[in-house]
């Protein structure tokens, strides 16, 4: 049960982050506190999701600075490392939206985190999990303290390792009326961007210390690979990363000057390891061509975003091997093949947002029009209309519209693996789609 209000903090010994309660504990049963739904909320706001962005502090690291996945791991740092060295590489999870707003759609999200730490302690040593990069939308519906103990700490509470996050919308967006210390990024900053890893009030009863990223954008440097965390900012849609020349005049700049520099250290130290980026908006998902039956599901691309992110990596002769992102409530695979560097990349871009709170299909009916799904495979370069590199096609390659489930993503020296899994299923079987990604050459492996 949460601690009663005032009684006093329990802090970890010697001021060591923890992760898990140490034995494991039965499942949540239901919420503590009461939550209004989606559609009560969404009416009084609805309008306010299309316009309303929102500023952020700069991030404590300079420009071009890392965090390193050893520091996360507190006195336990080296140790994990040189297990992950000497295994030859690294595995990881990756989900988004895991938040659950109501009681029927907490069953989802508890499932989902009893799989992965079902799957942290089963693993064999050399492919046990480091962390868990939460894709965003970790407490729905808008961020607030008194709904992290529900949607996040409890449901997590036996997952043995670091949980990173970038902010999603729904950790972002301020409700109007809310007093300046209780907005969405000050509790968000509170629990994953922490001057050291103490307990918060909002895990309450539970264990685990807040995280110490740097800030809502982040570079996490681990063995085998570097993930450069943007924050896409509180819109429903599109994903904001920039003011982008003064259309979002709410919104910083230092996003640019960051991912200029994190490239640039890339290629001034001829990083070898996967280099992935990540937010909560997804640069692609799904909508049918012009003149085809239904629409697009929840959510739209973000190519202004993605644009923006092109234009710098260009400048700087970097391009990632994979792209990761959340906010649709769905899994989407597509391969974007871009001529870069005077070679052809073929480059995953991966949507995986049913992590607990919903699963929509790819396609809905609309005006009486039935939904006509795609095959896998299918060409959707249309989604890429204006590239700011030379793009050579876009392929949707596999999809899950139906699925709750999370990406195990595994790295060693010369390979990027990065698998959906899907929830419910044993874990021997739970994988359905996977993309593996040589590193040095940037093209696909069959599997």
């Amino acid at each position: 049960m949460p601690r009663k209000p005032n009684a006093p903090l329990p802090q970890p010994v010697f001021g060591e982050p923890a992760f898990s309660e140490g034995v494991a504990t039965p499942d949540p049963t239901a919420f503590k506190t009461a939550h209004p739904s989606d559609t009560q909320q969404y009416k009084q706001i609805q309008n306010l999701l299309t316009k309303d962005v929102v500023g952020f502090d700069p991030s404590r690291a300079k420009p071009g600075d890392l965090y390193a996945l050893q520091d996360a791991w507190g006195p336990h740092g080296p140790e994990i490392v040189q297990r992950i060295t000497q295994a030859g590489q690294i595995v990881f999870h990756c989900a988004g939206d895991t938040g659950a707003s109501n009681a029927g759609k907490y069953k989802n999200e508890v499932r989902l985190s009893d799989q992965v730490t079902a799957d942290f302690h089963t693993a064999a040593a050399a492919s046990q999990p480091a962390f868990f990069y939460h894709l965003g939308d970790v407490v729905y519906d808008f961020g607030e303290s008194q709904y992290y103990y529900d949607q996040f700490y409890e449901p997590f509470r036996n997952y043995p390792a670091p949980i990173f996050a970038v902010p999603g919308n729904h950790d972002s967006f301020v409700i109007p009326g809310t007093a300046p210390g209780k907005t969405p990024l000050t509790t968000f900053t509170r629990n994953f961007c922490a001057l050291k890893p103490a307990i918060t009030a909002e895990a309450a009863s539970l264990h685990r210390t807040a995280m110490t990223q740097p800030g809502v954008y982040f570079t996490l440097d681990a063995p085998f690979v570097r993930i450069i965390g943007l924050f896409s900012n509180a819109l429903e849609d599109p994903g904001v990363i920039s003011s982008e020349g003064g259309k979002w005049p709410g919104v910083p700049d230092l996003q640019l000057a960051y991912l200029t520099a994190q490239l640039q250290r890339i290629k001034t130290e001829k990083y070898a390891g996967a280099v992935l980026l990540v937010s909560h908006h997804p640069p692609f998902t799904y909508a049918p061509p012009p003149k085809k039956g239904g629409s697009g599901g929840n959510h739209s691309s973000s190519s202004t975003m993605l644009r923006e992110i092109d234009t710098i990596c260009q400048a700087q002769g970097v391009y990632p091997h994979a792209y990761l992102s959340g906010h649709a409530h769905n899994y989407q695979r597509y391969t974007r093949t871009v001529h870069f560097g005077g070679s052809d990349f073929d480059v995953p871009f991966i949507v995986c947002g049913s992590g607990g709170h919903n699963v929509n299909p790819l396609v809905q009916a609309k005006s009486g029009q039935p939904a006509q799904e795609p095959a896998n495979g299918s060409q959707v370069g249309y989604l890429d209309p204006t590239p700011a590199v030379q793009a050579k096609g876009l392929l949707l390659e596999h999809y899950d519209g139906t699925n709750y489930g999370y990406l195990r993503v595994q790295v060693n020296k010369s390979q990027l693996q990065i698998g959906f899994h899907q929830v419910g299923a044993s874990l021997a079987q739970s994988r359905v789609d996977m993309v593996t990604v040589d590193l040095a050459s940037h093209t696909m492996v069959s599997n």
